[in-house]
């Protein structure tokens, strides 16, 4: 990936601009409860200013004020120094002022260029201009670096290439100012590397941009400035070169996060929980065995494409799939979740909000939806439900603004903690995690990696899949690495690396290594 960094701003030399942007100590309160205390911020023209924080910090609201979603209860609205009051977000964008959304917002039944020039159609006299929006879609497409056909459905689209696809729509709004909520969430490293390419070139144009990211070493490498908020306040707004990510991170928590992956405390033993012999899922995978000790966090890595993710929905019954698997040394067979959910195994999504929780319905409903039959006697027992999400709150920090508050309404971090307790309602023996902290800050994250370390020590037996080098490496015992449908590799010990990780999952492993990874362990 290109090693972009700050490259423009007053920490290099050159005066400050006049803000383009810019919020003048900004309240917003949502009924009684206050979610921002007087938040000043400024974009200011050929300048990256990142904005980082937890889950829950006040950056999502901050954003939606200054593109015109939400109205500041107090405080104003500065656009080229003047006040300024957009009644919606089609006003900002009149303006210039485009976000990028973390959340798509994108009509799945229309194509791509029909989402890209949405609202704004080209004309030939009195019809559509579908040869002009599709050359201009291609070409906003071709900067990214985004194979995507203009003419394809969006529903049809990959969950990166969405998001490809909503940046592609910003771009040709011709922004004078951008902001961009997440936006490499998804994205694989080449996909990210043509971003911060345009996000180059946008600077060198003079476009402001406000950058939003959890991935704390793209914070480092694209912005000039970084403002850090928590509990709904700016702590404090710095040049970038003066931060290093520890300093971020512990700004963005206030404590100590050196210690972000839990040690082991005892050795692993040997007894197996979960041993797959020649696991394949049409299309996706193919001859996939290993075992899973009991106690164990084994990794699942490989590029986006690798069959990782297939896979694991094929074990725990979500995809039709063949081959044998046992569980404490038991043959069984996993047709459908509930098959897999009485055997002690269990899944956890990598998308919470479209297969994982459903947001319109309150923590309670969500908690306990796949265990309702322990709660019926015969009907819902309403007290024991409540007594289960006093303790999810507790074991699993769930924050919330009430009990009754909607799971759509929670921040990531907290949807995810949902989503854990959740699963482990049903007391599953075997958890499969997949990507357990996408899109949620460093302070859950080390929540989180707690939460598994401790499954781990209580003897569950862990999966995680995760897309993140880092994490897999810090959180697993041993790591296999999956590359187009089949195991290329197991790394573990001393060989525990990002480089031989990325070697094994670009094919350039070694035949041992790839024996070793169908093999039963010790």
């Amino acid at each position: 990936m290109p090693q972009h960094g700050p490259q423009l701003g007053p920490q290099h030399g050159h005066p400050p601009a006049e803000p383009r942007l810019a919020l003048a100590s900004v309240d917003r309160s949502f009924g009684p409860v206050q979610v921002l205390h007087s938040v000043s911020l400024d974009l200011r023209p050929g300048e990256v200013h990142a904005l980082i924080g937890e889950n829950g910090a006040g950056k999502s609201t901050t954003m939606k004020i200054l593109t015109g979603y939400l109205r500041p209860t107090s405080g104003e609205v500065l656009l080229d120094g003047r006040p300024a009051r957009f009644p919606d977000s089609q006003a900002a964008e009149a303006q210039g002022v485009v976000l990028i959304h973390q959340e798509f917002n994108l009509a799945e039944e229309l194509t791509v260029e029909e989402n890209v020039f949405l609202g704004r159609e080209l004309r030939r006299g009195l019809v559509l201009d579908t040869r002009a929006m599709r050359d201009r879609t291609a070409a906003l497409l071709d900067r990214l670096q985004a194979r995507i056909d203009p003419s394809a459905r969006v529903r049809d689209l990959s969950t990166p290439d969405k998001q490809m696809v909503e940046i592609a729509k910003a771009l040709g709004r011709e922004a004078r100012v951008l902001v961009m909520d997440e936006p490499t969430a998804v994205l694989t490293h080449r996909e990210s590397a043509a971003l911060f390419d345009q996000i180059d070139r946008l600077r060198a144009e003079g476009v402001a941009l406000l950058f939003t990211s959890h991935k704390l070493d793209e914070v480092r490498r694209i912005s000039n400035r970084v403002t850090v908020m928590r509990d709904g306040r700016v702590v404090l707004t710095r040049p970038t070169a003066d931060m290093t990510e520890d300093r971020m991170a512990e700004a963005m928590v206030g404590r100590d996060l050196s210690a972000l992956y839990p040690r082991r405390a005892t050795p692993l033993g040997t007894d197996v929980a979960l041993r797959v012999r020649n696991l394949s899922v049409p299309g996706h995978a193919e001859g996939i065995s290993f075992d899973l000790r009991r106690g164990e966090v084994l990794g699942i890595a490989g590029l986006i494409g690798s069959g990782r993710t297939e896979a694991m929905e094929g074990l725990a019954g979500l995809r039709r799939h063949a081959g044998t698997v046992e569980i404490d040394g038991r043959p069984v067979a996993i047709r459908t979740p509930r098959d897999a959910q009485t055997l002690g195994l269990a899944y956890l999504t990598e998308d919470r909000k479209g297969r994982g929780l459903l947001l319109d319905k309150d923590l309670r409903e969500n908690l306990t939806l796949p265990s309702l039959r322990d709660f019926a006697r015969p009907f819902v027992d309403r007290r024991r439900e409540e007594a289960a999400l006093d303790a999810a709150i507790r074991d699993f920090d769930i924050r919330a603004p009430s009990r009754a508050a909607r799971a759509g309404h929670l921040s990531g971090g907290n949807q995810q903690k949902l989503l854990l307790a959740k699963t482990m309602l049903t007391q599953p023996r075997i958890v499969i995690i997949d990507e357990p902290t996408r899109g949620i800050d460093i302070g859950t994250k080390q929540q989180i990696y707690d939460l598994i370390h401790r499954l781990a020590a209580a003897g569950t037996s862990v999966v995680v899949v995760s897309s993140e080098l880092p994490e897999v490496i810090g959180l697993s015992d041993r790591v296999l690495v999956m590359r187009q449908g089949r195991l290329a590799g197991e790394v573990e010990g001393a060989t525990k690396t990002e480089d031989a990780i990325v070697r094994l999952a670009m094919g350039l492993g070694t035949e041992r290594n790839a024996t070793v990874a169908q093999e039963s362990p010790a």
